[in-house]
């Protein structure tokens, strides 16, 4: 965590942090499940005044004990000097803050369409003249099975809307013929009949998967740019059930030209809307080109407890000033940045009764008491003790750094051998692919 210093001098607003001098200024946090919990305690240990709210009722109790919790966060809009909203679908209500003249970090209307409607991300990237898979959006089950008997090939199933939420839906064919992706679609059909709502198959190309993100000032992006390699599987090795995400690993770059073949493109149009925060863009390349697959027009979780272990300036000061619309040259670490979640059951599927009778309540016990690189996820504080809570299994992200990778894996790996937490698991390769993965990426010429 960053170390505080004293205001310069009794009753100022000024604080020192990280020799960086900053105004101290109150922010609120409006979280859709908890998530900002880590950026909010660490922008509250910099010495701001922190409030979060939580839209969610089943994860109201996370952040308790750490930063102060509020139940309706429009009584506190006047209070704040910065609002910070966590994910998407809140664009309207961002543009109409800032139109009362609120300095706001989140979404606007088009940013939010360009990541929870699929089809309208991939018009957009045709508009901006960006390089896309083939893809077709279905209905119903029986059509895209017939689909794919028609057009045999290795498919993507995509959920759209709100099921994209269940990530162990998406389904990433390996079958040349489509075979397993029909034979996945009958069970989806069985399982979940018409209520699984509108999903798209995407050709599969094969190569390496890549993000890249900045964040973008409302009138230009903000350098320098991340570059981001997610592991989504549940277990090493990539096998088991998809997840929102088990860990990643990245660096920052001045330049990268999958940045300039994708979002780089977007920029006077993300300007058009408005919009000061985070996006991200997930792409497969290969020695062919590069593919986007989808937009992340927010926080990336994990990607951005992450990024701030690698950003050596204060968080909550940065993060006002994109919202403010300044423009600046963010200061990060040389090397790499690399992080694990730490899980209990039953992630990553919803279960009350697993969750209770397993996880709930259970205590993060540090073996030596060192908490730099543990970023609280779905926890509360009581009487100093980290518990989990929530209903989702997600304890801790862990995260190291270092000029190397396999020197950022060992800071991280230390890190999570000094916890103690009851029937926890995390994935014990993240970063393991960056050998094999650079050499691709470096002969392809896109590092």
């Amino acid at each position: 965590m960053s170390k505080v210093i004293k205001p310069l001098k009794e009753g100022a607003s000024h604080l020192k942090v990280n020799g960086v001098t900053t105004v101290k200024r109150n922010f609120l946090f409006i979280s859709r499940w908890g998530e900002s919990l880590d950026i909010a305690y660490a922008t509250l240990l910099e010495g701001n005044d922190v409030k979060l709210y939580i839209e969610e009722k089943s994860c109201r109790e996370i952040g308790y004990g750490f930063v102060t919790k509020v139940l309706d966060w429009k009584k506190h809009v006047d209070w704040a000097d910065v609002i910070i909203f966590d994910y998407t679908g809140y664009g309207k209500v961002c543009k109409e803050l800032r139109a009362a003249g609120k300095v706001v970090f989140g979404g606007s209307e088009y940013t939010d369409n360009l990541e929870l409607d699929r089809n309208f991300g991939q018009d957009e990237l045709k508009k901006h003249k960006v390089k896309t898979l083939p893809w077709k959006e279905f209905l119903n089950f029986q059509d895209a099975i017939k689909y794919v008997q028609e057009n045999p090939d290795a498919y993507v199933i995509k959920p759209s809307g709100e099921t994209q939420e269940f990530k162990q839906l998406l389904f990433v064919g390996n079958d040349d013929e489509g075979l397993d992706v029909m034979r996945v679609l009958k069970a989806y059909e069985k399982s979940w009949g018409n209520d699984f709502g509108t999903f798209q198959l995407q050709r599969k190309v094969k190569g390496v998967e890549i993000s890249v993100s900045a964040f973008f000032n409302g009138t230009a992006f903000i350098y320098p740019l991340n570059v981001t390699f997610e592991h989504k599987k549940l277990f090493p090795k990539e096998l088991g059930v998809s997840t929102g995400e088990m860990g990643s690993s990245m660096f920052w770059v001045k330049h990268s030209p999958i940045f300039e073949a994708t979002l780089k493109k977007f920029e006077p149009t993300l300007a058009k809307s408005n919009f000061r925060g985070h996006i991200d863009i997930n792409c497969i390349v290969n020695g062919n080109g590069i593919y986007p697959l989808e937009f992340t027009s927010r926080f990336g979780f994990p990607q951005i407890f992450i990024q701030r272990a690698g950003i050596l300036e204060p968080f909550g000061n940065m993060l006002y000033k994109i919202a403010k619309g300044e423009s600046f040259t963010i200061n990060v670490k040389k090397g790499f940045q690399i992080g694990a979640f730490v899980v209990v059951p039953p992630f990553p599927y919803e279960d009350k009764k697993t969750f209770n009778l397993f996880s709930k309540d259970s205590v993060v016990i540090f073996k030596k008491e060192m908490k730099e690189g543990i970023h609280p996820m779905h926890l509360k504080k009581i009487h100093e003790e980290w518990l989990i809570t929530g209903d989702t299994g997600i304890a801790l992200l862990v995260t190291g750094t270092g000029i190397t990778m396999k020197d950022a894996q060992k800071t991280m790996y230390n890190r999570i051998g000094n916890l103690i937490v009851n029937n926890c698991y995390y994935r014990t390769d993240i970063g393991d692919r960056w050998l094999e993965d650079s050499d691709k990426l470096w002969s392809w010429g896109l590092l």
